[in-house]
């Protein structure tokens, strides 16, 4: 199912429910254009920003704190973990509780972690988790699963979750996500497809997921949302963003 040119914008439904954006976007430690950074996350106008590669050391939340006033969020979760995974939110949410969780560690690779909260915007309440799957394609596998069982655990009928899978939909972490929840962009596809172009073929290992009942509006690489520019999207970090119009039910 395609999407016009334009995703819809934030707003409350009078039944209640809430129509949301949602940005997935790794930001690899903001060593490259933050002023670009800033600059795709504000014209996207997310309701969410669900960050991998946040700071991790020195001044850490000074840097991504800055970074979401630039682009007209709040840090809502994030960064205890120095695993990477964030979640920025508009003012428009109100925040219930957040958890930062780390995942199991495998000796000689990088430690990861799942950025989690649960936050309403009218009368629709939502799971949020924000995650940066391994490298290393058995650990990969099995933090998919551990993502899920984190989602089941927040207790909430509707969640959403994204982040930087490391592999394709066709690869096994992407496949078990993909077979629980709802792939925002194979469901509504919009904007463009792949977020890795360093390497060839380019590859979308970066996504959206929604449980069912949530009714995907859209969802892509925002290269067709008015004020992202080609060039603010190279020069703001390694990876394309994802995001996503959602319309979530009053709950």
């Amino acid at each position: 199912m395609a999407t016009s040119t334009l995703l819809p914008n934030s707003r409350t439904e009078p039944d209640g429910s809430a129509v949301i954006r949602v940005l997935s976007y790794n930001i690899r430690s903001m060593r490259d254009d933050t002023d670009a950074l800033a600059a795709v996350i504000s014209a996207c106008a997310p309701d969410l920003v669900l960050v991998q590669e946040a700071p991790r050391f020195f001044r850490w939340r000074k840097k991504l704190a800055r970074l979401a006033a630039a682009g007209g969020q709040v840090i809502l979760t994030g960064g205890a973990t120095a695993a990477g995974p964030a979640i920025l939110c508009s003012l428009r949410a109100t925040v219930e509780r957040t958890q930062d969780v780390l995942l199991p560690l495998t000796p000689g690779l990088h430690r990861r972690g799942l950025a989690t909260a649960v936050v309403r915007f009218g009368g629709a309440r939502l799971g949020v988790i924000s995650g940066h799957l391994s490298l290393d394609r058995k650990e990969r596998y099995a933090q998919a699963g551990l993502l899920l069982d984190r989602l089941a655990g927040l207790g909430v009928a509707h969640a959403v979750a994204g982040g930087d899978l490391n592999e394709g939909p066709d690869g096994p972490a992407f496949r078990l996500l993909s077979g629980t929840l709802q792939d925002c962009r194979a469901v509504a596809p919009w904007g463009g497809e792949e977020t890795w172009r360093h390497s060839e073929p380019h590859r979308r290992i970066d996504a959206i997921f929604a449980t069912k009942g949530i009714d995907v509006l859209g969802c892509g690489v925002p290269l067709e949302q008015p004020g992202v520019t080609r060039s603010d999207l190279i020069a703001a970090t390694d990876h394309l963003p994802v995001l996503a119009a959602l319309r979530v039910p009053a709950g």
